[in-house]
């Protein structure tokens, strides 16, 4: 599946597209995948293309940047060599800030970025959207076998876990999200 709005690496392109799957309302939007050496804090990070954070929200792209490499127990572990699903669930995440910026104006972009910056509560309140988002799409079960990877891995710095545990939806209330979802009436088709 090749979609012209889309720039993916190779070596991620089945987990990239089963992650837009779950996202349709992206397919018109240009979404570039690229690797980057490293990304403080962070596995991915999802942002406005630069040059687009003033145009309208239809007109906007995003990047979603991906560190090469990230540490487990002082090793560096490529991060294409984590489980697929790990990665979709990582991507799903992604794509959820992507949702949320696309309701927001250029300049309420510009103060979002600032208050990422240096607010933690706003932190929390953004990740936990980009959580919930990709729950809402139906990516559950990928979002919790990312926490599960993450949280459950001996290896992984406990900086990054305690970030994790601080700012992100955990699996428990992902799952309290997907019965509250399951409890609300069906839209008829």
């Amino acid at each position: 599946m090749s979609d012209p709005k889309k720039s993916i690496p190779q070596s991620i392109a089945p987990e990239v597209n089963t992650a837009l799957r779950h996202f349709p309302e992206l397919k018109n939007v240009p979404i570039e995948f690229k690797f980057k050496k490293n990304i403080k804090k962070s596995v991915m990070q999802a942002q406005p293309a630069f040059n687009s954070i003033f145009k309208g929200k239809t007109e906007r792209g995003y990047k979603i940047l991906i560190s090469e490499k990230f540490k487990i127990a002082g090793s560096e572990i490529k991060t294409v060599d984590v489980p697929s699903d790990v990665l979709i669930g990582w991507i799903g995440h992604e794509l959820g800030h992507v949702m949320d910026y696309q309701q927001r104006s250029g300049l309420n972009l510009v103060g979002f970025g600032i208050r990422y910056v240096f607010l933690k509560d706003f932190i929390k309140s953004a990740e936990r959207a980009a959580d919930s988002f990709a729950v809402s799409r139906g990516m559950s079960e990928y979002i919790i076998t990312t926490k599960r990877f993450i949280l459950d891995n001996a290896n992984i710095a406990p900086a990054y876990k305690k970030r994790i545990k601080q700012y992100y939806l955990s699996p428990d209330e992902i799952m309290e999200m997907v019965e509250n979802q399951d409890a609300l009436p069906q839209k008829e088709s």
